[in-house]
């Protein structure tokens, strides 16, 4: 069963999906918290110009990627810091430029052709040391980042109004955020592409937000949760010839689904039996 990770290349992958899964644990948690799902999937695919733009003129995709993102993330802060509300719809204002941006340049100017599937699905078993080591970067910075401002973006989350009028929630550590969820799309792009991030920075987040309301449980069962799904999409595409971040998006899609399944099949159980109960209790309930 472990004969595939036998081969340097599945070993290189299933690194750094491991690493990945601490960033997209410790990250996505204040993804799901502060409803930034959206921007989440806004920014990776915002970063396509970019990777459009390294590979057309032959430099680093990663920095491509992440230059973009950074322009994306700073100009949806700003423009969210003055309207004073929600991302989502400035990041489909922003996105909706970045996408056509490279598209245009794809097709038009850099004729980019075959080479666009792997911008956008990603290329897993094609990973180096270079974007190993970006993925330990920030999963390094996440962590960093948790434990300096995670206090203020908790705050934030559950009582934005309070948060405001105590001082707590400013537009620079919202920005930090916003930024250091840039990086972490770009970090994922090489392993499952610019139409896929969520699938590591949003799903599992999402999935054990359904099992535990407190913080520190909630990101270390989001971290193993990201890495056991990972490892498991990794092993069945290679065992079945299927892209691998596309498989790793569907066990994550699929494990949110039995989740959410389980959850309301037991309240709707628990609601039976209350109804039960309380109606047996009733006079004359028993007979």
């Amino acid at each position: 069963m472990f004969e595939a990770f036998d081969y340097p290349f599945m070993q290189r992958a299933l690194v750094e999906l491991l690493v990945l899964s601490i960033a997209a644990g410790t990250l996505g948690t204040w993804i799901v918290l502060r409803g930034l799902a959206f921007y989440s999937h806004g920014v990776a695919a915002a970063a396509f110009p970019g990777l459009v733009l390294a590979d057309g003129l032959g430099f680093s995709a990663a920095l491509g990627a992440f230059g973009v993102a950074l322009i994306f993330a700073l100009t949806v802060g700003r423009l969210a810091a003055r309207a004073d509300g929600g991302h989502d719809a400035l990041t489909a204002l922003v996105l909706v430029a970045a996408l056509a941006i490279g598209v245009v340049l794809a097709s038009d100017v850099f004729e980019s052709g075959a080479n666009v599937e792997t911008l956008l699905f990603g290329s897993l078993l094609a990973i180096g040391a270079d974007d190993i080591r970006l993925a330990a970067l920030v999963a390094a910075l996440a962590l960093l980042a948790t434990f300096v401002l995670g206090q203020r973006w908790l705050t934030a989350g559950f009582d934005p109004g309070a948060a405001r009028s105590l001082g707590v929630r400013s537009p620079a550590a919202d920005l930090v955020l916003l930024v250091l969820i840039a990086l972490a799309a770009v970090a994922t792009l090489s392993a499952v592409g610019a139409l896929l991030a969520t699938a590591l920075l949003v799903v599992p987040a999402a999935t054990t937000r359904l099992l535990t309301r407190r913080l520190l449980p909630w990101q270390l069962a989001t971290v193993a949760l990201a890495a056991a799904e990972g490892t498991a999409g990794l092993w069945l595409s290679f065992e079945t010839n299927a892209p691998p971040g596309a498989t790793i998006a569907v066990i994550a899609g699929g494990g949110f689904a039995l989740v959410a399944l389980g959850r309301a099949g037991t309240a709707t159980l628990t609601h039976l039996r209350a109804r039960r109960l309380a109606a047996t209790a009733q006079p004359g309930g028993a007979a």
